[in-house]
């Protein structure tokens, strides 16, 4: 069955940057911790062990409740983060893309840098007005390649050890003036990963095709949808990416996200009619207009997200951060 591993301090404080506490890996079960005896410092040292010997590595008779502990991310930052973009059906459609007519997947990067705590906060940096929210599916591998691979159902589970919450926080207000995904979504704190890093067994790979995942702020949903609604697999997705990226144990790919963002993207007869207009007059019309959209973050917001399983096996925890303004 599944093993469900967090990463912890058991400190009374966690700031964005990075933590001076040593961290510690645990099994969670219920809402109890069991310290792992095992001195890894990466994700990918973790991911050496087996789900039968990180059980073992239990510290029997010592556990932790969970309520007590500063949550990290189970992500170390030597992970490389791949993502997919406007890879579920309706979430193509709301971009003015026909899912059934695409033939390749929509790939980039974020900084590891970015990669974030699952709880905390969220910093908005000074010269951003548009901050967006995309939760994620997103995939820990578990496999070294240094070439191209043919990944299937059948052997996807050598790939992907398991999985956790992404959010891929980005800043609309770079990302598209300035055509730079890399750089829009790589800020600091704009990857949050965990809290549960969900190891999978090879029978249970086939709950990556029926999750659900859901996103509020202040409590409203705004994001909810199932992957069974994703366009482009996890099997196919990798061996795509293979070809242009080695991959280590510990390493992300997030898979996309459902519609429901808070970036609204002009008709079709707007990009017409403001095509021939220069990059600064066009790209003013577009944040004078994306600024009159309620549902981009603003400092003080709640955002949560999770993703679990209908029958309940497989749950990720809750991801909760508030955002702030950066200094």
């Amino acid at each position: 069955m599944s093993l469900s591993i967090v990463r912890f301090i058991q400190s009374d404080n966690i700031s964005a940057k990075r933590d001076r506490s040593a961290p510690c890996w645990g099994i969670l079960e219920g809402k109890v911790v069991y310290p792992l005896t095992l001195p890894c410092k990466s994700t990918g040292e973790l991911l050496a062990h087996d789900p039968a010997e990180l059980r073992q590595a239990k510290v029997e008779g010592q556990s932790l409740p969970l309520d007590k502990l500063q949550l990290l991310s189970p992500i170390t930052r030597d992970a490389k983060v791949m993502c997919l973009g406007a890879n579920y059906r309706q979430h193509m459609i709301d971009s003015g893309m026909d899912p059934d007519v695409k033939r390749f997947n929509m790939m980039f990067t974020k900084s590891s840098a970015s990669i974030h705590h699952p709880v905390g906060e969220i910093i908005r940096p000074k010269h951003v007005d548009l901050l967006d929210y995309e939760v994620e599916l997103t995939l820990v591998l578990g496999k070294e390649t240094n070439d191209s691979v043919t990944v299937t159902q059948d052997n996807l589970h050598e790939y992907v050890a398991g999985v956790c919450i992404g959010n891929d926080i980005s800043a609309r207000d770079v990302q598209i003036p300035q055509m730079q995904f890399h750089k829009g979504k790589s800020y600091r704190t704009f990857c949050p990963l965990g809290p549960i890093l969900c190891l999978l067994e090879k029978h249970e790979i086939q709950y990556l095709d029926n999750l659900q995942l859901s996103l509020s702020v202040n409590g409203e949903l705004r994001q909810n949808d199932s992957t069974a609604n994703l366009v482009y697999k996890p099997a196919e997705s990798l061996t795509e990416l293979s070809q242009i990226a080695d991959f280590k144990p510990g390493d992300v790919l997030m898979t996309g996200t459902p519609s429901g963002c808070a970036l609204g993207l002009p008709s079709p007869f707007i990009v017409r009619t403001t095509a021939l207009l220069p990059d600064h007059l066009r790209y003013r019309l577009f944040h004078e207009a994306q600024r009159r959209r309620s549902q981009y973050l603003k400092d003080g917001d709640i955002v949560e997200a999770s993703i679990f399983s209908s029958d309940g096996k497989i749950n990720l925890g809750i991801q909760k951060h508030k955002v702030v303004s950066e200094g």
